[in-house]
């Protein structure tokens, strides 16, 4: 699976953003996509991932009630729809792939560049 995001940009404290993720290869369906970001001197941690289905989604405390991640899986893209965007989520947002059955997430995209002013 290649995968390539989209949607960073530069954006006021209360704004919003989508980003999107676009998955190459036929077995896009079966992975579970992910959203991690990776602030400046700080580690990659995880935001958001969702089933195949759609049918499970998790988020990290910080985000819940503003994010959202969904797929179209007939177009292969994931997305992650941020809302009242504060300056603490200013990152580089990576999308990720991993089987089901295996917790390590295999495939990452290149990174998006989010800035949140205040």
């Amino acid at each position: 699976v290649q995968l390539q995001a989209s949607g960073g940009g530069l954006v006021q404290a209360g704004g919003s953003l989508r980003l999107s993720c676009s998955g190459s290869g036929r077995t896009f369906t079966t992975y579970v996509m992910g959203w991690f970001r990776q602030a400046p001197g700080k580690e990659r941690e995880f935001v958001a991932s969702i089933t195949w289905s759609n049918v499970t989604t998790l988020y990290t405390d910080s985000v819940k009630s503003r994010f959202t991640i969904s797929r179209d899986n007939a177009k292969s893209t994931v997305y992650l729809q941020m809302n009242s965007l504060k300056p603490k989520d200013t990152a580089v947002y990576y999308c990720a792939a991993r089987l089901p059955t295996i917790s390590t997430w295999d495939y990452w995209g290149q990174g998006t560049q989010v800035t949140v002013s205040s």
